[in-house]
């Protein structure tokens, strides 16, 4: 997946989320860790990139608030856990994805 989306040449804004949700995850399986470090910045960058672009997006915040969650606290990315816990609480009955306000719900437990 991380391969696909690197190489998609329509990148959307939801799509490069993803990508760096993969690429913190992917992180796990680095061995040396300098490349373990850098494979998790570069995911976290391109989750941060794509909430700025934007910021009201729900499934965005989902996933940041996932990496977040789930982050050991030294790597420093845990900052806008309130900030998405809030905001997923109150946009949650908005969302027309059941799947994705099903996972919201479990996150949020």
């Amino acid at each position: 997946m991380i391969e696909e989306l690197e190489l998609s040449k329509e990148k959307s804004v939801i799509a490069l989320a993803y990508l760096g949700a993969y690429q913190t995850s992917w992180a796990n399986h680095v061995f040396n860790p300098l490349s373990k470090l850098a494979t998790f910045k570069k995911g976290k960058n391109n989750i941060e990139l794509a909430n700025s672009k934007e910021p009201e997006n729900v499934e965005i915040s989902y996933i940041r608030f996932s990496v977040q969650k789930n982050s050991p606290s030294f790597l420093g990315f845990n900052n806008n856990l309130k900030e998405d816990r809030d905001f997923l609480k109150n946009k949650k009955k908005n969302i027309n994805s059941d799947l994705l306000q099903k996972n919201i719900e479990t996150l949020l437990k």
